[in-house]
């Protein structure tokens, strides 16, 4: 008796797969294109694949072709063997990187990025983002964006990576012709000229053990040295704190400040970056961290590139043998000076902060006992520990100990970086070293402490600009961040343009912050200001956010319902 064998006409030959459908030909998913893979595989070159490279990988491919595309992005994937899930959730997390699914437009060759935060928007940002487009024409593109770190010099404009300051449309439009690239920083200091000063005498001998550990924290415990990225912590007691979590121990440095007003860290890189290096090389000695990450923010290439430049020579010259340097770039998000997001940011994630407890100095990156400082209080290590405690503390007004670097914008003649007492008032900082104010403006109100420091009236201005003065007026001095304010600004419009920075900067975890600073921007925008509303749902934000940018959101607003009640019954002013 003879068989017959059935085919099923949709198998092309194949075994079917028990339910008569045709078995794939591919893996699921998007298929990887050869000529994709080749390039990021060319573009990578020998350096590695491991997972924390990620973000400096996209960075490579935007910077090459002005854009990420979906091609580029499965092929990254597959080359450091990531979910595509993975690679796209970071790289649209970023301001910076331009993501283009398939089928959409990739963005103008040029793209120019007016800043249009506080101390900008007072010296005519709307205007550029008005009239640049029509300037430029069509093979740029024209977006707003938050602080540049250059408000001494507003209004601020980056084309591609350089900045163009005291912008107008012509120098814009000049620079946009050919966007010249980053180069590192010709610094007046560099690694010969602080040798030459005495520079890396101290290191030498932590290196020789001339000095112990335990001399160095009691030396910067006694002069009062404290965090002055905008927390304030006594540095010498986080220094003990860390040394007392189990080896090994890391180091992350925080060079991403992006608060509104915020350039004091910029100043010290560019003007003397190696007392920077030396005090941070110092740190790693003390906490004994093999290895030391600098997160530099994408907004400032040039120092960048200056670090990258100068770590190099550092390292020939056997500085830095206790501590592998590694340079880590932002990529636009102010999120990222928060300590825990920024530790997300280094091993490549989204900048997503994290609950806490555990702390960063007992889970910090990649798991292990993190030390995380700013620049600036890095900056002060050699100078306190060479010349004393005594010394340091002995500056300050108002039994307030040691130095404060104010960065001051806004109405007055001379902005800039004010080093000046810790203890100083606005009013002194105004009269004694900005030179008043501009000619024909009247002291109205003043920033104590950048975005999320609040405003305070001129009335007010004598108060001592220090960590734990301002608190009980619904405010703090933070980063050191000081921009002032005159009677030719709407203070209503100053608190819509915070309010509205930290709606854009929020990272979207959690909804207090998410909705409701989206929530209060509506508010504030539609009037009339309801103060009832408004105080209650700054009240929900400040109590249920999870980190300090959705708990200080509200400050701006809070202090013109409480400041300037005069202000509320007026129509929304425009600069």
């Amino acid at each position: 008796m003879s068989t017959t064998t059935l085919s099923n006409p949709n198998t092309n030959g194949a075994a079917p797969n028990g339910d008569g459908r045709r078995p794939r030909r591919t893996p699921k998913g998007r298929q990887v294109d050869p000529a994709a893979l080749d390039e990021v595989r060319a573009l990578l070159g020998a350096r590695s694949r491991q997972r924390d490279l990620l973000i400096e990988h996209l960075h490579l491919i935007q910077d090459r072709h002005g854009h990420l595309s979906a091609a580029h992005l499965a092929a990254l994937a597959a080359e450091m063997k990531l979910a595509l899930a993975e690679v796209y959730e970071v790289a649209t997390f970023y301001a910076h990187f331009d993501v283009v699914k398939e089928g959409e437009t990739p963005p103008a060759p040029v793209t120019v990025r007016v800043c249009d935060s506080l101390s900008c928007a007072m010296r005519g940002a709307e205007h550029l983002i008005r009239d640049l487009p029509a300037k430029l024409g069509r093979d740029v593109r024209v977006v707003r964006a938050p602080c540049m770190g250059a408000c001494d010099r507003a209004p601020v404009v980056a084309v591609g990576h350089m900045q163009v300051f005291k912008a107008t449309p012509d120098k814009v439009a000049s620079t946009a012709k050919a966007p010249p690239h980053p180069h590192a920083f010709a610094t007046p200091n560099d690694l010969a000229a602080y040798r030459n000063n005495g520079g890396y005498a101290l290191l030498s001998d932590c290196l020789a053990g001339k000095r112990t550990r335990d001399d160095l924290i009691k030396i910067v415990s006694d002069a009062g040295l404290r965090g002055l990225g905008g927390a304030g912590f006594p540095t010498g007691r986080k220094w003990s704190l860390v040394r007392a979590e189990p080896a090994p121990r890391l180091f992350a440095v925080n060079c991403d400040e992006g608060e509104p007003g915020t350039f004091k860290d910029r100043h010290y890189l560019e003007q003397d970056p190696h007392r920077f290096i030396e005090g941070m090389l110092i740190a790693a000695w003390v906490i004994e961290a093999p290895d030391t990450y600098i997160y530099v923010r994408d907004e400032y290439p040039e120092v960048r590139l200056l670090l990258e430049q100068e770590f190099e020579k550092v390292r020939a010259a056997g500085l830095a043998s206790h501590t592998r340097l590694h340079l880590r770039r932002g990529a636009g998000a102010y999120i990222c000076g928060e300590e825990s997001a920024m530790i997300e940011s280094i091993e490549g994630k989204r900048g997503l902060p994290r609950h806490r407890p555990p702390y960063v100095a007992q889970v910090g990156l990649f798991g292990r006992p993190t030390l995380e400082q700013n620049v600036e209080t890095l900056y002060w290590v050699r100078d306190i520990v060479e010349q004393g405690a005594a010394w340091f503390a002995s500056h300050g007004r108002r039994e307030r100990k040691g130095f404060r670097s104010f960065s001051v914008s806004g109405r007055v003649k001379k902005p800039g970086v004010v080093l000046a007492p810790a203890g100083v008032t606005a009013r002194e900082l105004i009269e004694e070293y900005c030179g008043g104010m501009e000619d024909g403006q009247t002291f109205k109100g003043y920033l104590p402490g950048g975005a999320s420091g609040g405003i305070l009236p001129a009335s007010m201005a004598d108060e001592p600009l220090d960590f734990g003065t301002l608190e009980k007026y619904g405010c703090f001095v933070g980063s050191h961040a000081v921009v002032i304010l005159s009677g030719e600004d709407d203070m209503k419009a100053v608190a819509l343009n915070l309010v509205k920075f930290f709606e854009d900067e929020s990272c979207g975890q959690c909804t207090p912050c998410r909705v409701g600073a989206e929530k209060a921007v509506k508010l504030m925008a539609q009037g009339p200001w309801n103060p009832a509303l408004l105080t209650g749902l700054s009240t929900l934000m400040r109590d249920a956010s999870i980190c300090g940018l959705g708990q200080a959101a509200p400050n701006p607003l809070l202090c013109v319902l409480k400041y300037f009640p005069d202000e509320l019954s007026k129509p929304l002013g425009r600069w």
